[in-house]
């Protein structure tokens, strides 16, 4: 039998796991309000691939590499594969896939239609109130220019 405070870990763990869904719903739909409402605004996001550049504010540097990634992916979807609580580090860890088929110029490739499909990790922590407050996004980023440029 559970005790009381394995049950309030419990329904901690169950609730942040479904902010990550609710945050992977709101990317499937591309609605980029509906993602970043679930971020507190002095959180802080790294895209790990792309280095210091690609670290900072979630609602600025996240707000704009997602925009622009959805306005170049029309077609743009993911798909959870799996998530980890870790009560230590208060993170949720996902392995998602991302894919995609590019429309339009993105980060400097020309587009020429071709599909991408790249596993990512994406590790959440959250403050008292549910909100992600800080983000770090991981995945094989020369996998990902290859699958697109073809080189």
């Amino acid at each position: 039998m559970k005790t009381t405070t394995q049950q309030h870990e419990s329904l901690d763990a169950l609730s942040k796991k479904g902010t990550c869904i609710e945050f992977f719903s709101a990317y499937q739909d591309m609605d980029l309000n509906r993602m970043l409402s679930l971020c507190d605004e002095n959180g802080i996001i790294s895209f790990v691939p792309l280095g210091d550049p690609f670290k900072g504010k979630i609602h600025e540097v996240g707000k704009g590499l997602w925009s622009a990634i959805m306005d170049s992916f029309p077609n743009l979807d993911n798909t959870v594969k799996s998530q980890q609580f870790d009560e230590a580090t208060n993170t949720v860890t996902c392995k998602v896939v991302i894919f995609g088929t590019q429309a339009k110029e993105f980060a400097g490739m020309v587009s020429k239609g071709k599909d991408f499909d790249s596993e990512h990790i994406f590790i959440f922590r959250f403050n008292e109130a549910g909100k992600v407050t800080d983000l770090k996004i991981s995945w094989d980023h020369e996998g990902f220019v290859r699958q697109l440029t073809g080189v």
